[in-house]
């Protein structure tokens, strides 16, 4: 397989009963994705703990490596919805509230729910991994796109990158917040004065052209 293929499922499940079972499996991945990491991570013990038989694992995920860019997947496809709220709220003098606001928001995912850091590692594993993250990550940060554009409108050659940065910046960050939960605040509060400081000097370039 080349190192350069896009990591997804060899099918989605269509029934009921199928897809209760693909759900078990990512969960079952997901923990143990907390207790032992993608390197000890094996598809045996994914189909061990979800109760069901591996040839039922190999029906969906070629191997554990498509397996963690689905869950990335997932938990892309779950932040959508807050930040093309946040997408929606722009231009407004509110925006760099609603800025903290879907801030807080991420952080307190990533606070409670410890799978989300082990998946993000996971998927910088590898060539494929990190390609298929990256798709992940586009679809992201083209809402990030969406709500600059009217921050930053003579910034038009500059936006898709730009955006692309603020996301895995903002992730990466998110990451060593809760590396160490003790600095968590801390991390998170310059999280946002990076972010928001970033977008008023880009807003200031903008009204001053």
């Amino acid at each position: 397989m080349p190192d350069t293929e896009l990591l997804v499922p060899r099918k989605r499940p269509a029934q009921e009963r199928s897809k209760r079972k693909f759900q078990a499996m990512l969960g079952a991945a997901r923990e143990l994705l907390i207790e032992v990491g993608v390197e000890s991570l094996t598809c045996e013990e994914i189909a061990v703990r979800a109760e069901v038989p591996i040839g039922t694992l190999y029906q969906y995920f070629a191997n554990k490596y498509v397996i963690v860019c689905e869950l990335d997947r997932q938990d892309t496809v779950a932040v959508r919805e807050e930040l093309a709220a946040f997408a929606g709220g722009v231009p407004s003098l509110e925006w760099p509230h609603l800025l903290e606001k879907f801030l807080d928001h991420l952080a307190a995912l990533w606070r409670n729910d410890p799978s989300r850091r082990a998946v993000w590692l996971a998927v910088q594993s590898t060539p494929s991994t990190r390609l298929t993250a990256t798709q992940n990550e586009r679809l992201l940060a083209e809402l990030v796109a969406r709500a600059l554009a009217p921050l930053t409108p003579s910034q038009r050659g500059r936006r898709e990158m730009m955006s692309q940065v603020l996301v895995h910046t903002t992730y990466s960050l998110l990451s060593l917040s809760v590396q160490d939960v003790t600095q968590h605040e801390e991390i998170v509060a310059e999280l946002k004065r990076m972010l928001a400081g970033y977008l008023l000097l880009e807003e200031s370039v903008a009204e001053g052209s």
